[in-house]
């Protein structure tokens, strides 16, 4: 009769072993695992229908798993993408932002939007001059009592949305950049101030609507999706850097990005330039706060920001500054 395989094999194991007995102890073990493979070997070949059923079910699982891979998680988020939008909006505008940054923030890579023209502080300032009065000497009242109502002090960020009855009469800043009316003399004296100590300011994105602020902030959600993050992803990086639209204090009228004829980048080394510096000295002089300060991340939800200034009002502008709070904070201490 033939042998079998494992026959044969132990066969062998005992001759070795029988004749070299220093190796007698390391057969026995190689006569267990033959003896297994054996048994093992024997349980495939009766059980081999079964087997391959799960081995078709486990390839079909592997191959319908794959589209869960990048590529194919874009063209996935991109069907359900309002969904998700909505769904994050909520979240967004419901929950307290618990998001902690780490050194190694993340800045916009515009330099300017490329639909936007810049005027120079010349003529900005010839604007000015023709149709509004300049004036820097408002002295602070005393005693100001201030309200959460007050129009300037008005608070817009992912918790506190625009209200939907809000209106505001549009002035001309330059060309079609336009803010909120009642701030421009002020904004224009600052602008003056800085120029006679020798910085050449320059604004840029003052009021956007909503329209426009969905387009910049979509802009930078396919920017993260480009580089692999997925959809929700995406817009939680983006909102770091470009406020959600409904939540953008340019829709208000009362905030504006100011940069420099030397130095037109919107990134953190603008802070440290002499523009940059002197707005944060002298801004509130003119009732505008830097809005969202460095190390207050975890309260305002928005990166550092050195060329996002707010009109607040001398008063408030003051309190704030020299106190290194935010809006958020002084909003809050407000008791009615």
């Amino acid at each position: 009769m033939k042998k079998t395989w494992k026959e044969i094999q132990v066969s062998k194991c005992i001759k070795f072993g029988n004749k070299y007995r220093f190796f007698k102890p390391l057969m026995i073990l190689f006569i267990v695992f033959i003896v297994a493979i054996d048994r093992i070997r024997i349980g495939i070949l009766s059980n081999r229908k079964k087997l391959l059923g799960v081995g078709i079910s486990f390839l079909v699982f592997l191959v319908s798993n794959s589209f869960s891979t990048p590529a194919f998680q874009y063209q996935a988020l991109a069907y359900n993408e309002e969904d998700d939008k909505e769904i994050l909006e909520s979240q967004m505008q419901s929950e307290s932002e618990d998001i902690y940054f780490s050194d190694e923030i993340e800045f916009t890579e515009e330099i300017l939007d490329e639909e936007e023209s810049l005027y120079s502080v010349d003529e900005i300032l010839k604007n000015s001059q023709s149709n509004y009065y300049l004036d820097n000497n408002v002295a602070l009242s005393e005693g100001q009592v201030f309200s959460k109502d007050d129009w300037n002090l008005l608070l817009v960020n992912k918790q506190h949305p625009v209200p939907e009855n809000h209106t505001f009469e549009l002035g001309t800043i330059a060309g079609a950049m336009e803010c909120d009316a009642r701030i421009l003399p002020e904004l224009f004296a600052m602008l003056k101030a800085a120029k006679d100590e020798g910085i050449s300011l320059s604004v840029c994105s003052p009021y956007r609507d909503i329209s426009r602020q969905k387009i910049l902030f979509d802009r930078k959600i396919k920017l993260h999706m480009g580089n692999g993050y997925s959809y929700m992803e995406a817009y939680k990086k983006a909102s770091q850097i470009v406020t959600v639209p409904g939540a953008s204090e340019h829709q208000i009228g009362l905030a504006l990005d100011i940069i420099s004829s030397d130095y037109t980048s919107l990134d953190e080394g603008f802070g440290k330039t002499a523009a940059g510096k002197w707005l944060q000295e002298h801004s509130r002089e003119y009732g505008f706060i830097l809005r969202y300060p460095k190390g207050k991340e975890y309260i305002t939800g928005i990166d550092f920001e050195p060329w996002h200034f707010r009109y607040v009002g001398k008063e408030a502008a003051t309190i704030i500054m020299d106190n290194g709070i935010t809006l958020e904070e002084f909003v809050e201490s407000i008791s009615e």
